[in-house]
């Protein structure tokens, strides 16, 4: 086979994406374009990689076999791209940093501070849960991973780089909202609207809940913190979820965080990389702006909410 990393890469975006036309304008390439390097991509392979239903795709049995040694190969090429930027030491070419969901509060901003002083330096974000960024550590599709429960499985270095409080939230009507304290003991009377099973918020949930020996009402499971805010807002129920999340909420009075015993816990978010990567100075770069700045970015972002937890 004569398949280009180029046409590899637009291989790996269209099976994300399940979409020409999404990867498209992620690529910055015409749909026509992308359609042609997936053409020419099955005529080298002699296999159809995708399952074609109308413009959404999938991928066949062997487009995910070929997906594994795309990745691979493509993991290869950018150590190889930042093996010679250590030697030249050079701060410049992409990042790609993965986040999970809570971080989209307050890392763009953060990340629009490091371009100012590194414009050389092009950033793309990844979103996605705790074991889908392991898994792409792992693949070397990210560069840095920014969470707050480091992987178990995998090796990786994971640095704390600023102090991660969970808050309970309220209904701005809801009686807690007025209480000068709320005792623990309260909260088993209370309905909870929780993350799925996995994800932090749901173990910082979980492991104050046990510190107290509470068995409250689980109402319902969400996977989005947004659509958790909104149903909270609603009056259905309770969460505990990131103070980092709810700042724009808080400071409109559309959502309260009452004072709780025990509360708020503080976790820590990090900055995690696989262990047995050595990183591009650009990645180096950024590793050391987040560990410097992190603190006082957030500090400075949510200092209201701080005062008021």
């Amino acid at each position: 086979m004569n398949v280009t990393f180029r046409q590899l890469r637009v291989f790996t975006e269209v099976a994300r994406l399940s979409s020409v036309q999404r990867a498209a304008e992620a690529l910055h390439l015409t749909p026509p374009a992308v359609s042609m390097q997936i053409k020419e991509i099955e005529r080298q392979v002699g296999l159809p990689l995708f399952d074609r239903a109308g413009r959404r795709l999938s991928l066949s049995t062997a487009g995910e076999y070929f997906l594994v040694y795309a990745r691979r190969l493509l993991g290869t090429l950018k150590e190889a791209d930042d093996a010679m930027a250590r030697f030249k030491r050079v701060e410049s070419g992409l990042l790609t940093i993965g986040m999970v969901s809570s971080a989209k509060y307050f890392l763009p901003q953060l990340l629009a501070q490091f371009h100012n002083e590194h414009p050389a330096v092009e950033v793309r974000l990844r979103l996605g849960g705790r074991e889908q960024l392991a898994a792409m550590m792992q693949a070397n599709e990210v560069d840095l991973t920014i969470m707050g429960r480091p992987p178990k499985d995998s090796p990786h270095r994971a640095e704390p780089c600023a102090m991660h409080p969970h808050v309970l939230v309220t209904a701005s009507g809801h009686p807690f909202a007025a209480a000068e304290h709320v005792r623990a003991e309260a909260l088993a009377r209370e309905a909870f609207i929780v993350r799925e099973p996995g994800s932090g918020t749901r173990a910082a949930l979980e492991e104050y809940l046990d510190s107290f020996r509470l068995r409250p009402v689980f109402m319902m499971e969400m996977n989005s913190t947004e659509a958790i805010k909104q149903a909270v807002m609603a009056g259905m129920g309770v969460s505990l979820i990131s103070l980092h999340t709810i700042g724009l909420e808080w400071r409109n009075g559309l959502i309260a965080a009452p004072p709780v015993e025990g509360l708020p816990l503080m976790r820590r978010w990090h900055v995690v990389n696989t262990s047995n990567k050595l990183l591009s100075p650009a990645a180096e770069a950024l590793r050391y702006f987040v560990l410097e700045r992190g603190e006082a970015h957030l500090a400075a972002m949510f200092a209201g909410s701080f005062e008021a937890a």
